[in-house]
């Protein structure tokens, strides 16, 4: 539904209906924030990029040419945007982590890299640990080198399809899959440092 929302918005923007404005905004200013902010890594700089983000859509709106895809074309004009903010910005990192750093390690052994999950069941499904569990994963991907940071956020977090992730980083589809599953890695092991110390909280107690 909200996919279908946002290409009705996008025609009545089209055939020039002044009152879908405010609610394209309402709708994609929040998204856009979110990206920005990971992506950007810092609250300023996101909000720069979301009002910049939406002042270019709105200039250049009459160049989308299929409102099917107007949420792609949308992150497409917020990552140019992102890139051209973190070159500028004051708080942008000195270096950031390396993919080596958050992939687990080989054996001694040399048996293949494998990465064991924490049990989930145990975990209890309050607001409290919903809450923590999301600032750990945000920390995940903002802590990923950019390449698998992008993929991830577009893909598992704004749900574009692979072919429109490739077309808004500029890559080919193979590339976006490779990408995201690497990223999905690094996740998962973070998640499972969190899930698997807090397991062991539970049993305790």
């Amino acid at each position: 539904m909200e996919r279908a929302a946002e290409v009705e918005l996008a025609r009545q923007l089209l055939e020039g209906k002044p009152e879908a404005f405010d609610r394209f905004v309402d709708h994609f200013r929040s998204k856009i924030f979110n990206y920005s902010r990971l992506m950007c890594g810092h609250h300023e700089d996101a909000e720069e990029v979301a009002q910049e983000t939406l002042l270019k859509v709105f200039e250049n709106f009459g160049q989308l040419r299929d409102p099917e895809h107007v949420r792609a074309w949308v992150f497409r004009i917020a990552k140019n945007a992102c890139l051209i903010k973190r070159r500028k910005s004051i708080f942008a990192p000195q270096q950031e982590i390396s993919l080596d750093e958050l992939m687990p390690a080989r054996g001694t052994s040399g048996d293949p890299m494998r990465i064991e999950i924490a049990d989930w069941s145990s975990i209890p499904e309050d607001e409290v640990l919903r809450s923590e569990l999301q600032r750990v994963m945000e920390t995940a991907i903002a802590e990923m080198p950019e390449i698998y940071r992008s993929v991830m956020l577009l893909r598992d977090v704004e749900e574009l399809s692979t072919e429109e992730t490739a077309q808004v980083l500029d890559v080919n589809t193979d590339a976006v899959k490779t990408r995201l599953h690497r990223a999905r890695l690094i996740a998962r092991k973070r998640l499972d440092g969190y899930l698997g110390a807090s397991s062991q909280a539970v049993e305790k107690n």
